[in-house]
């Protein structure tokens, strides 16, 4: 089970009240909304192994370089020679450090990799997996990664991580219209707005869709865009004719990295604390309560 943790917790933070507090007054929302999930997440699913994916770079140059607005609108300070930093709430940031202490006590696999984002560091670990996978995550780009044959899919949480709609080929291709393969072309024609990636003008979901059944893939439909005798409309043919220079690049931006270079870690399901005393520390510091009790528990069992 691969966690885009980052995700998860932006998702408990708005989901839990900000009045969960730790003994100082300190919000900490998004730690015990977290540590529920994750203890939710084994009790229902029962991994093997389970890694906290993290951003060690969550707007990697090489990314801006190609497509400059990917990300622009979320910068809240630029940053010479590291990572910018992102406009998170106020509260939301202080609790990042206090998750990853948490994490690492306890003895869930935390990995990120400099240079690349959560999405890449799911992307190498899924593909190099020999068994099933399941990946946790909010963000529709890692759909890309479902793969019936290797038994991946993806876990999206409607509501808390009780309740998940699972992604599989079946499932994407009745949403969709795609397979994992093809849902990076279709994101890359459709564009994201939260990622800033313009997308192809005029060219929504459904037709992108219907395209990439009709041509097979970005590079068949860019050849038919170049072919005048193609069943493309004049209007089609413009639109992707005059989104050249955006279609040369966003397949690299929008593409997961799956051969990412990461340290080596102990990926199996912890069943105890691995230091816990310090464990203890940050519980009482953080008044992690009922919500660490609930993991260490469901680990147990």
């Amino acid at each position: 089970m691969l966690l885009d943790t980052a995700s998860l917790y932006f998702r408990a933070y708005f989901g839990v009240p900000d009045s969960v507090r730790a003994p100082d007054g300190t919000p900490v929302n998004a730690v015990r909304g977290l540590l529920d999930f994750i203890a939710r997440l084994v009790h229902d699913h029962r991994p093997d192994a389970l890694v906290a994916c993290m951003d060690a770079d969550w707007r990697p140059q090489w990314r801006v370089d190609l497509i400059p607005s990917y990300k622009a609108h979320r910068v809240a300070e630029e940053v010479e020679g590291g990572p910018d930093a992102e406009e998170t709430p106020d509260t939301l940031g202080p609790q990042v450090p206090v998750i990853e202490q948490v994490l690492d006590a306890v003895g869930i696999a935390r990995l990120g990799a400099a240079g690349y984002e959560a999405d890449d560091v799911i992307g190498t670990l899924a593909t190099r997996a020999a068994g099933p996978v399941d990946i946790v995550t909010g963000d529709r780009d890692l759909f890309q990664l479902v793969d019936d044959a290797r038994a991946v899919r993806v876990l999206y949480p409607v509501k808390g991580v009780g309740s998940l709609d699972v992604y599989d080929g079946a499932a994407l291709a009745a949403k969709y219209g795609v397979d994992g393969a093809g849902y990076a072309g279709l994101a890359v024609l459709r564009g994201d707005p939260s990622d800033g990636l313009p997308g192809v003008r005029g060219i929504g979901e459904k037709t992108a869709s219907k395209l990439l059944e009709q041509y097979g893939d970005l590079d068949g439909i860019r050849a038919a865009a170049a072919d005048p005798v193609s069943r493309l409309t004049p209007a089609q043919r413009t639109k992707l004719t005059e989104a050249a220079a955006y279609l040369d690049v966003a397949p690299a931006v929008v593409r997961v990295a799956r051969d990412v270079a990461l340290p080596g870690a102990d990926l199996a399901l912890p069943r105890t604390a691995r230091e816990k005393d310090r464990l203890a520390e940050l519980a009482e510091r953080w008044g992690l309560g009922g919500s660490l009790q609930r993991l260490l528990n469901t680990l147990a069992g």
